[in-house]
């Protein structure tokens, strides 16, 4: 008889994330894991597998959320460029209100585990892929609107965004001058020009 899982499975990915979010994948341990997770190693294993199986899985979740988010953030408002720039002062907004070890999560796994271990290399790529299809569906909005020229290449400034995107997520774990920031902002949104 299968014993009934006693714990709720996106409560304990999201708990795992945090682990890693701070820790990095090298330096967490099981026991970091079930500790803020709540479940026994037997639980952890026979829910998410390995370690490695587990991260993967919080990754998942996380590009799934992060995603959704992002296209959310551009789909409000009538002026795509104002939507465009709205997300990126909401990523130097964050990154001036939150602690700057966090930083994205993505980006960290691309650092920390993409140059050595190929699955992830492709999940990051994936990510980063998709979050270009969501900027250029925005802009070609944007070029059917007329709010942006009609010849503007949507999928070279989808690539732009991403680029500068994850650039100002970076960045912002350093703590820059603000104005510095503002001026970065502007000029990965004059690709739109």
């Amino acid at each position: 008889m299968v014993r009934k899982r006693e714990f709720n499975t996106d409560e304990a990915l999201d708990a795992a994330m945090h682990v890693f979010w701070v820790k990095g994948f090298e330096a967490t341990s099981l026991t970091d894991l079930t500790t803020a997770m709540g479940i026994q190693r037997p639980s952890l294993y026979g829910a998410f597998g390995d370690k490695k199986e587990l991260f993967e899985r919080v990754l998942r979740r996380y590009t799934n959320v992060h995603a959704a988010e992002i296209r959310a953030r551009l789909g409000h408002g009538e002026s795509v460029i104002e939507a465009i720039r709205e997300v990126f002062e909401q990523i130097a907004a964050e990154g001036r209100a939150g602690d700057p070890a966090y930083g994205c999560f993505c980006i960290n796994t691309m650092v920390e585990l993409a140059p050595h271990e190929p699955k992830f290399a492709v999940l990051t790529r994936e990510h980063q892929m998709y979050l270009a299809v969501i900027f250029r569906e925005v802009v070609e909005r944007g070029v059917r609107s007329g709010e942006l020229e009609g010849h503007l290449n949507a999928g070279l400034a989808a690539h732009s965004l991403v680029m500068s995107m994850i650039g100002l997520t970076v960045l912002m774990k350093s703590g820059p001058d603000r104005q510095f920031v503002e001026q970065s902002i502007q000029a990965a949104l004059s690709v739109l020009q």
